[in-house]
């Protein structure tokens, strides 16, 4: 895989000249630590503060819509997470099959090795395979730069072994990382990647209510995030995302907008 280069946000260049300077002033002044060691805590503070975010780039470069030049195409960028799903996915796929729309699938590797199929069918119709993690731990915000190279790296391993090319575009489980992660991807030669706006369709069990957070507003270059795996169901016991794409995909037609993979979106 290709590193990319990787420059420190003007936020982690500020944080670190606080630190040296914290330090600095000890060495000058002994009896000032305490002072110090507050001026510490509270950059530390407000770094995790910010990696609670998902939309932030305080931390580094995120992508939350598409560039430009898509958007006056009018494209709106499709993206589906958690998966695969042995039963939502292929159903999603055959919908989006339905509108000849493509979209970018941030797949979980660990469920991915125990799917290959599904991947193979992502890739064969056209859409692209990105990393969302190895195991998607509720804890990967607060992990070590090892622990979370691991879970980038074994992800990207898995998932280009099983898609036939790298993911390009990672997302952290929740979009929650910290300040560790960007050097991380650099070194895989991924890009943070996010939303525009989200239906909370894991958690909200009315299509109604999804299709309010996806609509209002819709515009071109917007990037959307349902899921296909960990998918909330309606009081009928149907995934939320299989009521909802179709009336999405139809909606994107209606106002004229493409739905289209990251695939679209060209390297820095």
């Amino acid at each position: 895989m290709a590193e990319r280069r990787w420059t420190p946000s003007p936020l982690l260049h500020a944080s670190a000249a606080l630190h040296v300077a914290a330090l600095a002033g000890v060495a000058a002044l002994p009896a000032a630590w305490p002072w110090a060691l507050g001026a510490m805590a509270g950059n530390h503070a407000l770094l995790g503060a910010i990696g609670l975010w998902p939309r932030s780039n305080l931390l580094g470069p995120n992508l939350r819509r598409l560039p430009g030049e898509n958007a006056r195409r009018g494209e709106v960028g499709l993206c589906f997470d958690d998966g695969p799903d042995p039963e939502v996915t292929p159903a999603v796929l055959d919908q989006l099959d339905r509108m000849n729309a493509k979209a970018s699938f941030f797949c979980i590797a660990d469920r991915a090795a125990h799917h290959p199929a599904l991947i193979d069918s992502i890739v064969r119709r056209g859409h692209t395979v990105e990393n969302h993690s190895w195991h998607h731990s509720h804890r990967f915000a607060a992990m070590g730069i090892r622990a979370i190279r691991r879970e980038v790296g074994e992800a990207q391993r898995i998932l280009t072994d099983l898609a036939g090319q790298p993911p390009r575009f990672f997302k952290p489980p929740a979009g929650l990382r910290n300040p560790l992660l960007d050097p991380v991807l650099a070194g895989c030669g991924l890009r943070l990647a996010t939303w525009t706006r989200r239906g909370y369709d894991a958690v909200r069990r009315d299509p109604a209510g999804v299709e309010r957070r996806l609509f209002r507003n819709l515009a071109a270059g917007d990037l959307l995030m349902l899921h296909d795996g960990s998918a909330a169901r309606g009081e009928d016991g149907r995934p939320v995302v299989l009521t909802v794409l179709p009336r999405l995909l139809d909606t994107l037609a209606a106002r004229g907008l493409t739905a289209v993979s990251l695939e679209v979106v060209g390297d820095e």
